[in-house]
C-alpha cells in the first residue's frame, strides 16, 4: 500500500469537502431570504467545521507530499473506501459544531450527526431530524449543507475529484470504476478525465435546468436548490416535514417523476445523445434517442416502473386507501418512481397502505435503478443478468453439452460477470438477514409498544425495512420509518449499523469490505 499517495489524495479530498461547505454560509443572512435573522451558531459552526477540514487537508497532504507512484488496484480501493468514510466524518461537523438538535432540546450526538452526514453523502435521505422547518432546530444554512450533500455524493465525490484533478492518469480510471455503480462499465472511456467532466456537465446542466423549473412552478431560490439537490441525486432530502407532500401540487410531482427517471438512467445514454459517434451526426435527435430506447435495462427499467404503478393504483383502489383513480395513479406512481430510483421522497405515508402494497414496496426497493445513474439499489442490470444466468443454468440441466455465452441486447459480456453478478447477490441477501437480525436484536420493543402490545409485531417487517432502505440507499421504510416518521428513535447502537449499510450499499460493498481484511493493507 503506497501510504504516502493515499494520504494526499485523502488530503486533496477533505480539502474538496470543506470548501464545498462555504457554499451553505449565505443562507444564514436574512438578505436572502431565507432566515428570519442572523443564525450566528449556524454561521460559526460551518466556518469552524471549514477551518477543521483545511486542517485535515494541510496535516494529511504534508504526510504524503513527497508521494510517488501512481493509483494502483489497492490504492483506489482505499482512497474510495476511507474518502467516503473520511467525508462521511468531515460532513457530520456542521451538525455537531451549530448545535443542531435531532429533537426539540436535544442536541444530535456524534453518531447522529455520522449517520445524517453518511445519509446526505450516500443519497440514502434517511434522517434522525424531527423539526425540519423549525430554524432553532436546524439552521437554514445547516439545512442547506445536509442537502447539498446529495448532490455531491449522487454523481460520486470520487468522480468529482477525478474531474478536477488532471494528474492522476491511469490511476484515475481505477477510481472511477470503483465508484460509479453497476457490474459494467461502459461509462468509464479510456480519456477518464474527459469522461468524468462530461458526466459531471450532464449533472449540473439537468440539475439546473430543474431548480429553474422547481422555480416558475411556486419554490422559492431555496426550496429549488435544496429539492433539486435531493431529486437528481436521488437522495430524498427535504426541508419540509411532509417532504414533496407540502407543495400539495401535481405539476410538482409529475416534475420530480420526469427528472428522478431522468436521474436513475444511465448517465452514459444522455452523453451518447448529445454527443453521437459522427456517422450518426446527420440523424435527426428524435431517432438518436432510439438509443435509448433499445437499452434492454433501461426498457426494462420503464417497464416495471409502470408494472408497479398499475399493481399499487389497482391495490389502493380495491383496498378503499383511496376513492378516486386520479388520486390512486398520482400515489402510486409518485411513490414506485421514488422508491425504484432510490430517492424516497413521499407525498403519502406508504407504510399506513394495505399489505399487499407494503410488501410490493419492500421488494421493489432492492431493484434500484439504472447501471451509471445516480440512483442506488443492486441495478436493473443485474436482475437481467441474473434471469438469464438462471435460464442458461436451467437448460444446462437437460443439455449439458451446450454452450451459451451471456449477452445483454446484441453485446456478448465475459465469463466473469456471471461469478460477479451471483457473488453480488448473495452477498447482498446474506448482508440483509444478519443485519436485519442483528437490528432486531439490539433495537428495544419500547419504539413499537407505545402503550399497545400488538405494535410489537410490527416491529420484524419495520427492521426488515430499516435494514432494506438504508442497504439500498432509499431512506424511508414501513411502519415507524415511513415517510412521515424517521429514525430519531432507534438506539445508538442501530443507528450506526445502520450508516455501515448506506455506505456498503452506495459503494456496492466491496470497497467498504476490503478495508476490514488485513491482508489488504500489507505490501505484497
Amino acid at each position: 500500500m503506497n501510504w504516502r499517495l493515499l494520504s494526499r489524495l485523502l488530503g486533496l479530498l477533505s480539502l474538496l469537502v470543506g470548501a464545498s461547505m462555504s457554499l451553505s454560509l449565505p443562507w444564514a443572512f436574512p438578505v436572502f431570504g431565507v432566515a428570519d435573522q442572523f443564525e450566528q451558531q449556524g454561521f460559526l459552526g460551518i466556518v469552524l467545521a471549514i477551518l477543521i477540514c483545511l486542517a485535515v487537508a494541510a496535516c494529511l497532504w504534508y504526510i504524503g507530499r513527497e508521494a510517488q507512484g501512481t493509483i494502483l488496484h489497492k490504492e483506489a480501493l482505499a482512497v474510495v473506501g476511507l474518502g467516503w468514510i473520511l467525508a462521511g466524518i468531515l460532513g457530520a461537523l456542521p451538525f455537531l459544531l451549530s448545535r443542531t438538535m435531532r429533537t426539540p432540546e436535544i442536541p444530535m450526538t456524534v453518531i447522529d450527526a455520522f449517520f445524517e452526514s453518511v445519509s446526505g453523502f450516500t443519497t440514502t435521505g434517511a434522517s434522525v431530524l424531527t423539526e425540519l422547518e423549525n430554524p432553532k432546530q436546524i439552521p437554514k444554512c445547516v439545512m442547506f449543507w445536509r442537502c447539498f450533500t446529495h448532490w455531491l455524493g449522487g454523481m460520486g465525490i470520487i468522480v468529482l475529484f477525478v474531474a478536477l484533478l488532471g494528474h492522476l492518469g491511469g490511476g484515475g480510471k481505477a477510481l472511477m470504476q470503483r465508484e460509479v455503480p453497476g457490474p459494467l462499465t461502459e461509462t468509464v472511456k479510456p480519456r477518464v478525465r474527459e469522461t468524468a467532466l462530461a458526466m459531471w456537465k450532464i449533472y449540473v446542466g439537468l440539475s439546473l435546468i430543474l431548480s429553474v423549473v422547481f422555480f416558475l412552478e411556486g419554490m422559492s431560490a431555496y426550496d429549488a436548490l435544496c429539492h433539486t439537490f435531493g431529486t437528481m441525486a436521488t437522495g430524498g432530502f427535504s426541508t419540509y416535514n411532509r417532504s414533496a407532500g407540502h407543495f400539495e401540487s401535481v405539476v410538482i410531482e409529475m416534475t420530480m417523476i420526469v427528472f428522478m427517471i431522468a436521474a436513475g438512467t444511465n448517465f452514459s445514454l444522455f452523453y451518447l445523445l448529445l454527443n453521437p459517434p459522427a456517422k450518426s451526426k446527420k440523424i435527426p435527435w428524435y431517432r438518436r434517442a432510439e438509443v435509448v430506447y433499445n437499452e434492454p435495462e433501461w426498457r426494462a427499467f420503464i417497464f416495471t416502473i409502470l408494472l408497479v404503478s398499475v399493481a399499487l393504483t389497482v391495490n389502493l383502489l380495491i383496498s378503499g386507501t383511496y376513492r378516486h383513480f386520479g388520486e390512486a395513479l398520482r400515489h402510486g406512481l409518485f411513490t414506485t418512481v421514488s422508491i425504484i430510483t432510490t430517492t424516497g421522497f413521499g407525498t403519502e405515508d406508504f407504510g399506513q397502505w394495505s399489505d399487499f402494497s407494503r410488501a410490493l414496496l419492500l421488494l421493489l426497493m432492492f431493484a434500484g435503478g439504472c447501471a451509471g445513474s445516480t440512483a442506488g439499489g443492486i441495478k436493473i442490470v443485474r436482475f437481467l443478468l441474473f434471469a438469464k444466468i438462471i435460464r442458461v443454468e436451467t437448460e444446462k440441466a437437460f443439455r449439458p453439452n451446450v454452450i451459451r455465452s451471456l449477452r445483454l441486447g446484441r453485446e456478448n459480456l465475459p465469463d466473469r460477470l456471471r461469478q460477479e453478478v451471483v457473488v453480488y447477490f448473495s452477498l447482498v441477501l446474506s448482508l440483509f438477514v444478519v443485519s436485519w437480525m442483528l437490528l432486531n436484536t439490539i433495537e428495544p420493543d419500547t419504539l413499537w409498544l407505545n402503550g399497545n402490545e400488538s405494535l410489537k409485531a410490527e416491529k420484524l417487517i419495520d427492521c426488515a425495512s430499516a435494514v432494506a432502505s438504508s442497504l439500498n440507499n432509499i431512506g424511508p421504510g414501513l411502519g415507524v420509518l415511513g415517510p412521515a416518521s424517521n429514525y430519531s428513535g432507534f438506539s445508538q447502537q442501530g443507528k450506526l449499523l445502520l450508516t455501515i449499510l448506506m455506505l456498503l450499499g452506495r459503494l456496492e460493498l466491496f470497497a467498504i469490505l476490503v478495508l476490514f481484511f488485513p491482508s489488504f493493507w500489507r505490501n505484497q
